[in-house]
C-alpha cells in the first residue's frame, strides 16, 4: 500500500514537472512570468501601504479618545454656564 501512494506521488511528480518544463517552453510563457512578478511587487506594495493604514487607524483611535475624554468636562460646564445665564436674564428688570 506505501509503495502504492509512492508510486502515485513520484508520478504525480514527474507528471507536474513536465507540465512546468512544458509553460516555460511555450511562447509568450516569458511575458506571463514577468507580469507574474509585477503583480507580485504590487501586491506587496499594497501590503505595505495597508500596514501603515493600520497604524494611522490606531493612532486616530486613541486621538478620538483623548479628544472624548476632554469634551465630556466642557460640555458639563458649558451647559451651566448657559443655565446661570438664563436664570439671570429671565427675571425682569425694575426700571
Amino acid at each position: 500500500m506505501a509503495d502504492r501512494n509512492k508510486d502515485l506521488l513520484g508520478r504525480l511528480a514527474d507528471l507536474s514537472e513536465e507540465a512546468v518544463q512544458r509553460l516555460a517552453d511555450a511562447p509568450g510563457a516569458d511575458r506571463a512570468l514577468q507580469a507574474l512578478k509585477g503583480l507580485a511587487d504590487k501586491v506587496d506594495e499594497l501590503q505595505r501601504r495597508t500596514r501603515g493604514f493600520e497604524e494611522l487607524e490606531r493612532r486616530l483611535s486613541t486621538l478620538e479618545k483623548r479628544v472624548d475624554a476632554l469634551a465630556k468636562p466642557s460640555r458639563g460646564a458649558a451647559s451651566g454656564a448657559r443655565a446661570r445665564a438664563a436664570k439671570s436674564g429671565s427675571a425682569p428688570k425694575k426700571a
